[in-house]
């Protein structure tokens, strides 16, 4: 036999010697594991901001449905609740939205909403394959804080977060759970 032979040989009996010892292999597939110790009270930081609201969208993942509010500057502030109704900010007017539950999402950044925001129908989303969000609609920006307003399937937790970046830029994040 030749010397690599040999060396092949030997490697081949070192793996298959320690196979049974790293055990069996994962399942392709792992489950997901979510939490949902977040709990629906109101979630706020009043803290106040430089920036300026850009835009706003969403995202569907695996435990939750993502909303994001980006802004153009820095984002210290926010105010996230449950509400029974939600109101045009500096009219009172009421808002119409759909689903079980309404969150009131304010940033305190300014923002004046452009057509980019919309989609045609004049939504500002299209809830079609979301498992939470059912509405998101614009509710006005008024002395320094721009509303909007997410009808959600049902009263369920959530949690909010301020994101720096990419650059200059901030983004408010709401995660709404899919389930208790």
């Amino acid at each position: 036999m030749t010397r690599t032979a040999v060396t092949r040989i030997a490697l081949l009996a070192l793996l298959v010697g320690l196979l049974p010892a790293l055990g069996p292999a994962a399942p392709a597939t792992a489950e997901v594991t979510c939490s949902t110790r977040w709990g629906s009270l109101a979630k706020a930081d009043l803290t106040g901001s430089t920036g300026r609201v850009v835009g706003v969208r969403a995202g569907r993942h695996a435990c939750f449905d993502r909303l994001v509010v980006d802004v153009a500057g820095e984002l210290d502030g926010y105010v996230v609740r449950y509400v029974p109704s939600l109101v045009r900010d500096g009219s009172g007017i009421p808002v119409p939205l759909r689903g079980g539950a309404k969150l009131q999402v304010i940033a305190t950044a300014p923002a004046v909403a452009t057509d980019a925001w919309f989609l045609p129908n004049g939504e500002l989303l299209d809830p079609a394959g979301y498992r939470t969000f059912r509405h998101l609609a614009w509710a006005g920006s008024f002395e320094g804080h721009s509303t909007f307003g997410l009808g959600v399937r049902a009263r369920l937790p959530f949690r909010v977060f301020v994101l720096d970046g990419p650059g200059d830029r901030s983004r408010l994040v709401v995660d709404v759970a899919h389930r208790w």
